[in-house]
Order: C-alpha cells, then sequence, then structure tokens
C-alpha cells in the first residue's frame, strides 16, 4: 500500500499517542534497568511506548520496514524502500530524573532518505512536525536562528555517556567555550536538534556516532527549517555518518573547522 498522505499522518499520531503514554509514567515510580553502561538507562515506559507504536504501524503497513531503539526492532536504516525510525523516549536519563526535556520521535525514511518527521516533547507541550516543506512547532512555522557572530554562537554538544564518549565531549566542550559563545547540555539529542529548528540554539555538534533514532528526525527538522546539518568534516550528514554538525548555517564552516578536526585527535 503505497498511500504517503497516510503515512504521514501516522507520523504525527503516533509520536503523539507514545508521547502521552510516556508522559502517564513520568515523575512516578519507576523500574530503571541499564543496558551498555551504568548510564544507559531503560524503564517500562520506553519499552511499552515502541511496543505501542510498533502495533499502530503494522496494522496499517504490515510491510514497511521498523528501526527502534528498544528490544528486538532493527538496529540499521535499510538503503531501499520504505523504513519507520522510533525513540520511544529520547533522553530517557532526563524522563527518569523528572526532567521534562524528552521526546518521542518518529520518522519516515525513504531509501535511506527522511521524508517525514515528529518530535512530540508532552511533558513541555510542544509538537514539531516538518512533513518535508517546513518544519512547525504546534502548527506554526519555525526557521533557525539568525546568529551570524561565530563567538556568540550557543552550541549543544550531543553525546552519550561511555567513557570514551565523555572524553571526546571533554574536547568538544573546551572548543566551544574557548572559541564559541556558550554551552547547552540538554541531555536529549532530538530535543536539542528540535531547539535548532526552532532558533532556541544555534548549532549542536557531536563527533561520535550517533544512533539514528537519536538524529533523523531531528536532522530532517533543522534542515526543512532553513538549516545546514553536515558530518564534522562537512560532508552532507546521512543515517550513517560518524558525527554530526547541526547549524543556522550561518557560520558552518567555522564550525566544521574547529570540530572537524577533533575527530582525528
Amino acid at each position: 500500500m503505497n498511500d504517503p498522505e497516510a503515512r504521514e499522518h501516522l507520523v504525527v499520531d503516533v509520536a503523539h499517542e507514545g508521547g502521552e503514554l510516556a508522559l502517564d509514567s513520568f515523575r512516578q515510580d519507576l523500574t530503571v534497568e541499564t543496558k551498555a553502561g551504568p548510564l544507559d538507562a531503560v524503564t517500562a515506559a520506553d519499552r511499552n511506548v515502541q511496543r505501542h507504536i510498533v502495533e499502530r504501524i503494522t496494522e496499517r503497513f504490515p510491510d514497511d520496514d521498523i528501526v527502534g531503539e528498544e528490544d528486538d526492532a532493527a538496529k540499521d536504516v535499510p538503503e531501499n524502500g520504505l523504513a519507520w525510525v522510533i525513540d520511544p523516549i529520547d533522553g530517557t536519563n532526563n524522563y527518569v530524573a523528572g526532567d521534562r526535556r524528552w521526546a518521542t520521535s518518529v520518522a519516515l525514511v525513504e531509501d535511506g532518505e527522511p521524508r517525514t518527521a515528529a518530535n512530540y516533547l508532552p511533558a513541555i507541550g510542544e509538537s514539531y512536525v516538518s512533513t518535508g516543506d517546513e518544519t512547525t512547532r504546534d502548527g506554526d512555522p519555525v526557521r533557525v536562528s539568525e546568529t551570524s557572530a561565530s563567538e556568540t554562537f550557543v552550541i549543544d554538544p550531543i553525546f552519550g555517556l561511555s567513557r570514551p564518549e565523555r572524553r571526546a565531549l571533554a574536547r568538544v566542550a573546551e572548543r566551544i567555550v574557548t572559541e564559541f559563545g556558550d554551552l547547552r547540555r540538554v541531555g536529549s539529542g532530538q530535543t536539542t536538534l528540535s531547539m535548532v529548528a526552532n532558533g532556541e540554539l544555534d548549532a549542536a555538534v557531536s563527533t561520535v556516532e550517533l544512533s539514528p533514532w537519536d538524529t533523523i528526525a531531528g536532522v530532517f527538522l533543522v534542515r526543512q527549517a532553513g538549516g545546514t546539518v553536515t558530518d564534522p568534516s562537512g560532508d552532507r550528514w546521512r543515517h550513517d555518518s560518524q558525527g554530526l554538525i547541526a547549524s543556522n548555517g550561518a557560520a558552518h564552516d567555522e564550525l566544521v573547522g574547529a570540530f572537524g578536526t577533533l575527530e582525528m585527535e
């Protein structure tokens, strides 16, 4: 069944349904487990939300591929055909701590390229959507910031919490505070990229490999809001890129010059 409009609507619907389901358990007693390391948290809410979204998608489009963070969902984005990319709770550590900065993220990808994306931040009450023409927040168009002076840029470094990632984060953080404006650390990649799209942040940077469910929807939001997204070397970002620089585009070359070299250090 090839129905682009139906899929676009479903992307938004399931992001909202999943976010509301996660919100029901937010700031409640949670059983928290860990995966790859002591700071890699997962809760029953993560799994329940992904299960709900997967069930809703497979009801309508049983032949579509699904990529998701939790359980036995596929972890790699296929190069051909349609695929849904799901992060049930992006920013689980924030969620567990009662911090409202977390998102339910859903993207629809065709032949490896995003076509529709929704990041729903239910605890904040904001919904970011792009179906290709623009990016909206709660139905109103948003644009990246107009900041042009790189020394005033507010930048969020997006990194995981393993030891190697934290060492890479330290190098990037030092460069942000010595060569640019200010540093923000939101703790949710999709929330961060939504903030770049709406102009609250001027850029987001990572020099490590990021998962597709942490990035694809937000990258699409940034691009459709007028921003630029590359890998740290300046090549166009893809879901399999090593690292990411997302910005308003005004000083993107300076960001590449500053952070691209850190990949090799």
